[in-house]
């Protein structure tokens, strides 16, 4: 089993900003950092989930609390919600190279 990172799927509406379409920042991080390596990418599971909440998937999985992405699912269970610390364990556990400081 590999582990799982939940991103937002770009090109998104907010109802609260009508007209205008999104990204998700941290999102189109992780995708810019899986882009540049697509051969460590392969080791992960990566599933791009739509904007509007309630975020099924996501959801069913860390609860309804813990829908906000990116997200890293560890294959051995347990997640991880924060950007910096999901870049440290694509370094960690799957050997991407190290953001520079």
């Amino acid at each position: 089993m590999k582990d799982t990172l939940y991103i937002l799927a770009p090109g998104f509406e907010d109802p609260a900003y009508p007209g205008k379409a999104f990204y998700c920042w941290h999102c189109a991080l992780m995708e810019g950092v899986l882009a540049s390596f697509p051969e460590l990418a392969d080791r992960l599971d990566v599933r791009r989930i739509a904007w509007p909440k309630p975020r099924r998937e996501v959801a069913e999985l860390l609860g309804e609390d813990n829908q906000s992405l990116p997200v890293l699912v560890l294959s051995e269970g347990g997640f991880i919600n924060d950007k910096d610390e999901i870049l440290a364990a694509l370094t960690e556990r799957h050997g991407f190279p190290h953001p520079h400081p």
